[in-house]
């Protein structure tokens, strides 16, 4: 983590420490980097996640028969990766991010049943919004296997909360 990142102002008293509290847009300096927890892909996510999306290719959804499709293992959908990826991501925006307002995603690797991804973050654009308390922050998201090998990167683009603006309305 950046130094930028642990540079938060000091709460004066112990009741102004928030746990779980994301990063503030200012807190988030161009070039600042950090990575979630991981989270491995289960069977049971799987399921669910293909009954509830009705995504019922064969694919996702035949064990045995995988012969003559081009990936033999047991495959997570890329929607399903990115879904994970940013609940890994949120509470780095708990209580600060007011919008999502785009992103572009690449598949670049299989996520297999048993695997477990994490995310890593940078801040690849940051800049103030025409309405006072307010910035808009695009992180570069890659998400990586066991293996480090990246699986999926997305670029979100979110409002984010700035940190004088919640402090002016407390």
């Amino acid at each position: 983590m950046t130094a930028a990142l642990n540079a938060r102002k000091e709460p004066r008293h112990m009741k102004d420490i928030l746990l779980g509290q994301g990063f503030f847009w200012d807190e988030l300096p161009l070039g600042a980097r950090f990575r979630t927890h991981a989270r491995t892909m289960t069977e049971t996510d799987l399921v669910n996640f293909v009954n509830l999306s009705w995504l019922n290719e064969e694919l996702f959804t035949n064990a045995h028969d995988r012969e003559d499709m081009a990936i033999a293992g047991r495959v997570v959908p890329g929607a399903l990766i990115y879904a994970c990826a940013e609940g890994l991501v949120t509470p780095s925006m708990q209580g600060t991010g007011l919008a999502f307002l785009n992103a572009g995603l690449d598949v670049h690797a299989p996520v297999l049943v048993g695997d477990t991804i994490h995310v890593e973050c940078e801040v690849v654009e940051r800049r103030a919004t025409s309405k006072p308390g307010r910035g808009l922050v695009r992180t570069r998201n890659v998400v990586v296997n066991q293996h480090g090998k990246p699986v999926l990167t997305y670029t979100p683009l979110r409002m984010m909360r700035m940190r004088d603006a919640a402090e002016q309305a407390s």
